[in-house]
């Protein structure tokens, strides 16, 4: 597996990671826990150094299986997690309402606690806030985590779905590591103001929902359901008259695929990998041969001309839906 480097700090990880959420929280029902640590132990032992998690994915269950399965390894890792929810609030009532924020200084460090002891570790690697809260300045966010990268309890700060005027003041206060934000070939927002931002200032990208929560493996249609518990069910962009729409960007990525001895999978990441050497994506799976599939798009080459051809075919392809209901979509890009 080939590495990269995220922001101007040197934090160095593997060109993929991976997304720990599904296995424990929102995708369906929890996974086999014993599967799952097998999985996340797989990760490894094929070149992944980059893992992602947060306190609300549960909550805590998720931090704990990652914990687990990655204290053995812990020296080989990376590990990301997240602060910015009240997790005393069930996120299950995030279904059809927004999930109550809470970045208060002196709560960034009771989560930062509670996460060393779930992960098994003395230092986090990459702390993020999970979405801005427009409640506390984010002058008083970066301050609480610069004080916790004194104490050496973090090592890197992120931002997630963060606005640029929001990084430029963060970053300002403690230098910004990585913004992770939603990015694909079909959610491409963070072309217009935030990539050219980050790249102004130093900041590695790690895009979430690289494969478009699955719809860009090319496996899900208009004819699919989606459990009570699976959050996509409540997303305007899987309804099923937007997944019939959106097929169109299937059957471009199936085209490509084909050529290049490929999976669309695979062409949706390699598509990612060639925008920026400081983009890492976080593909989220529960299964071993996605997993392997995922790494396989490290080694698919995307010429000059490749790319141009996807640009020109992706313009006259026109997204439809929302990509989260309304109260979810303001939390976004603050």
């Amino acid at each position: 597996m080939q590495k990269r480097i995220l922001g101007k700090s040197g934090l160095e990880v593997s060109s993929l990671g991976l997304g720990c959420m599904g296995m424990s929280f929102s995708y369906g029902p929890p996974k086999d826990r014993q599967e799952m640590i097998s999985l996340l132990r797989a990760a490894v032992e094929r070149g992944v150094t980059f893992f992602d998690t947060a306190e609300v994915y549960g909550p805590f269950t998720n931090e704990e299986l990652v914990g687990e399965a990655l204290a053995p390894l812990r020296d080989k890792v990376v590990i990301a997690t997240k602060f910015g929810f009240d997790t005393s609030v069930d996120p299950r009532a995030m279904k059809g309402g927004a999930p109550v924020l809470n970045s208060r200084p002196k709560h960034i460090k009771e989560v930062a606690e509670a996460s060393l002891k779930r992960l098994k570790t003395e230092v986090i690697d990459l702390f993020y806030q999970h979405r801005v809260d427009p409640n506390v300045p984010i002058e008083d966010v970066a301050g609480a985590v610069k004080e916790l990268i004194q104490e050496g309890k973090v090592k890197h700060f992120g931002l997630s779905e963060a606005g640029v005027q929001t990084i430029r003041r963060a970053h300002a206060v403690q230098p910004l590591t990585v913004l992770q934000s939603e990015y694909s070939l079909w959610t491409r927002t963070p072309e217009k103001e935030v990539i050219p931002t980050l790249e102004e200032l130093g900041i590695g990208l790690v895009p979430y929902s690289p494969l478009g929560k699955g719809f860009l493996t090319g496996k899900i249609d208009e004819k699919v359901t989606f459990d009570s518990s699976d959050f996509r069910s409540s997303l305007p962009r899987f309804t099923p008259e937007a997944l019939k729409a959106n097929q169109a960007l299937i059957h471009l990525l199936g085209s490509i695929a084909e050529k290049k001895n490929a999976t669309p999978a695979q062409i949706a990441l390699a598509w990612l990998l060639a925008q920026k050497p400081w983009i890492v994506p976080i593909p989220g799976t529960t299964k071993l041969h996605r997993l392997e599939e995922n790494i396989g798009a490290v080694t698919v080459e995307l010429t000059a001309n490749d790319l141009r051809d996807i640009d020109t075919a992706t313009s006259q392809i026109s997204v439809q839906g929302a990509r989260y209901p309304e109260k979810l979509e303001k939390m976004t890009g603050l």
